[in-house]
Parts: structure tokens; C-alpha cells; sequence
């Protein structure tokens, strides 16, 4: 791979599907858009959350899931990354993670067809939606409990899943630990992809001062569900590169590397963190009051 220090951009592409109950079908579609991108130039590809599988069934579910080890999908996205000669972050896979519980783990293959990183989504999606759909993710899956960052040739990137999203202290640590880039890759409803989807994005970028890359589930699935798409690659000071629609699809953003450091000398606040402590007016601690 070519090295950061004599190179002033490099190209990443997201790949944007409309993921269903087959993997092996997810597998093989994937797959040609991930070709597709490396293509177009790109030398950091990302897929969205739950690229190989998105089902909601419990027992489909567990029925199609497979340990890390020995997965035939994790041996093909390897062999793919080293063919294509690519970073290769495939958002998330389900994975059988003990006989009761999965994980919702990312993975991050070098060119070299190596897992560089993988992350397990730290942040459980379990809601009642006023429109009559339910989800529970923590009865499917165990929570990761450590945040991931890992080193590309171009600057450190910080992982994260979907609903991580809402939780901007995450990314601020990822962004104190040394992030640039920031990966959400994810599988947003429609309801709270249209209302939230490009705020938040873009929130996440400007206040750590990082590129965002979010790929994302696009369409009608299988099982019913409906996920917003609209991938996006985001600047560091909040503009929007590059946007899907809704249909799989592959879009493409040239990063400027010098727009990082641009950023956080314009505006310095990832420097300007203090401590402090919460206190009621009436004098009572915060504890005080939450008791």
C-alpha cells in the first residue's frame, strides 16, 4: 500500500445493500459490488451492518449463524481484500458468539487478507416504535465492550455499528485515542433514518473533527423490514461528499488528508475538554438528584 506520507488523498467507496435471509445470496452480492469498488479506485471499502444476514426470526436466526472460526464468509472477505489488494471493512457479520447468544461484530481485512480489527456493536437496539415495530437486540446478541480504533496507511479509523451513533462520547474517545476516520456502518428503519439518519452523521463528524463513513442498508428486506439507505461520507468540518439513494449501490469519496489537521486548528476543541462536575441548583450533587 502506498504510504501516507507521500500521498494527499485516497479513495473510499461504501457499498450500500439490501441484505436478506440468504448469505450465501449476501455473500455473492456483496461481493460484485465490492469488485465494483475497487474498480472505481478505492482503497478502502466499506459494507453496511449485517451485510450477510438480516433476519429478525430468532430461530432462522441462530440457524444461520456461524462462528468466527472456520466461517466460510470471514475465509471469502479475506480472500477477496488480498485478491483486490483493498481494506476491506465489511460493517458487521453475524456471528455465533456462545449456544444462547451472537455478536454483531465488524471486521476489517487488510490487503494482505488479514483481520486488521474486528468490533463487536457495544450499544443494544431495543425499542417499541410508535408505529407498531419492535425491536430487541440484547435478546439476540451480546454487547461488545471495548471500543476499537486501528491504523490504515492514510490515519487511525475508529469503529462503530448502527446505533452507536447516538452515543457521541464514543466517538469522542475514538477521536481522543488518535481517530481520523470514523466508520458507522449501519441498517437505519426508514422512520428514524429519515428523522435522525444525516443529523447525527453530520454531528458526529464536526464535533471530533473526524471523516465519517457510513455504509447502509438500503430498501424493503425479506422479513418486512424497511432500511433508509442514503450511505454517506462526510467531511471532517460537516460537508457531504458523497450520498447514496436507496437502491444497492456503490458511491465514491476522494478523502483529503489535510483537512483534518485544517479543522482542528481552525476550531481546536478536541484540545479544550475540561472536567467538571454536575450540580443541581439547589445544591444537591447529581447523585443526590438521581437518587
Amino acid at each position: 500500500m502506498t504510504n501516507s506520507s507521500s500521498q494527499s488523498a485516497f479513495r473510499v467507496a461504501l457499498v450500500q445493500m439490501c441484505s436478506g435471509r440468504d448469505v450465501e445470496r449476501n455473500v455473492r452480492d456483496a461481493t460484485a459490488l465490492i469488485r465494483e469498488a475497487a474498480a472505481g479506485g478505492a482503497l478502502y471499502v466499506q459494507t453496511p451492518e449485517v451485510t450477510t444476514l438480516m433476519e429478525l426470526d430468532r430461530e432462522r436466526l441462530f440457524a444461520s449463524a456461524l462462528p468466527e472460526a472456520g466461517n466460510p464468509a470471514v475465509e471469502h472477505f479475506a480472500a477477496l481484500a488480498k485478491e483486490l489488494a483493498i481494506w476491506l471493512h465489511i460493517g458487521s457479520m453475524v456471528v455465533r458468539a456462545s449456544p444462547d447468544k451472537l455478536a454483531n461484530r465488524s471486521f476489517l481485512f487488510s490487503p494482505e487478507g488479514h483481520v486488521a480489527a474486528r468490533y463487536d456493536k457495544i450499544h443494544m437496539f431495543d425499542v417499541d416504535l410508535a408505529n407498531g415495530e419492535s425491536y430487541r437486540e440484547s435478546a439476540n446478541y451480546a454487547p461488545g465492550g471495548e471500543a476499537v480504533v486501528a491504523d490504515l496507511p492514510w490515519g487511525r479509523l475508529g469503529l462503530s455499528i448502527c446505533y452507536d451513533l447516538r452515543f457521541p462520547h464514543l466517538y469522542r474517545a475514538m477521536a481522543k485515542a488518535g481517530a481520523t476516520f470514523l466508520a458507522v456502518p449501519a441498517a437505519f428503519t426508514r422512520l428514524t433514518g429519515e428523522a435522525h439518519w444525516h443529523t447525527l452523521l453530520k454531528a458526529r463528524a464536526i464535533e471530533s473533527q473526524c471523516f465519517v463513513f457510513a455504509a447502509a442498508q438500503g430498501g424493503r428486506h425479506e422479513h418486512g423490514r424497511e432500511t433508509f439507505g442514503h450511505s454517506l461520507i462526510i467531511s471532517p468540518w460537516g460537508q457531504i461528499l458523497a450520498e447514496g439513494a436507496v437502491h444497492p449501490s456503490v458511491i465514491f469519496g476522494d478523502v483529503e488528508l489535510g483537512m483534518v489537521e485544517d479543522v482542528r486548528t481552525r476550531v481546536p476543541s478536541l484540545r479544550h475538554d475540561r472536567t467538571f462536575d454536575v450540580v443541581h441548583a439547589g445544591g444537591k450533587s447529581a447523585a443526590e438528584v438521581a437518587s
